[in-house]
């Protein structure tokens, strides 16, 4: 088969997606893709996510935190941000979700946007409301285990 015009093929932007979570979050780029499908469906209606065709084309996620790579068609680069947004929970794991940038390309979406220093993650004991307990530290932020889930908090909560 031969490949369409280089005027007929499909224009493609690269949305940089950074992705937060609890440090106990387990999400994989399975589940990240269903919840942008349904996120886009719930949004935009069927033809409004087909239109958009929000792809995952690459996605990181550890300790977390992570960043994925989203392709879309450029005529809908704003309805897939709006679609991003309304993305609160993956398979149950509440989430923070923050378009970093667009680009055109995925190497120009990776250099602008991903690559760069991880930011550093350690263990920590704190004192949370006067009980010390452990605690997930991710720069100026920290993520102090309570008796059954995370709290998040700052230096300045900290005693």
């Amino acid at each position: 088969m031969k490949h369409l015009p280089k005027h007929l093929r499909p224009r493609w932007r690269y949305l940089a997606v950074g992705i937060e979570s609890w440090p106990d979050a387990e999400i994989d780029r399975r589940s990240f893709q269903r919840s942008v499908w349904y996120a886009a469906q719930n949004l935009l209606g069927d033809v409004g996510s087909a239109a958009a065709d929000m792809n995952v084309v690459e996605f990181a996620f550890g300790d977390g935190a992570g960043h994925a790579i989203v392709r879309v068609r450029r005529a809908q680069v704003d309805e897939a941000r709006a679609a991003l947004a309304a993305l609160g929970d993956i398979d149950g794991a509440q989430v923070g979700i923050r378009v970093r940038g667009t680009s055109g390309t995925m190497r120009a979406c990776e250099e602008k946007y991903i690559r760069g220093p991880a930011e550093p993650s350690g263990q920590r004991q704190v004192v949370f409301e006067d009980v010390t307990r452990d605690a997930v530290v991710r720069g100026r932020r920290v993520d102090v285990r309570t008796n059954h889930a995370f709290a998040g908090a700052t230096e300045l909560d900290l005693q």
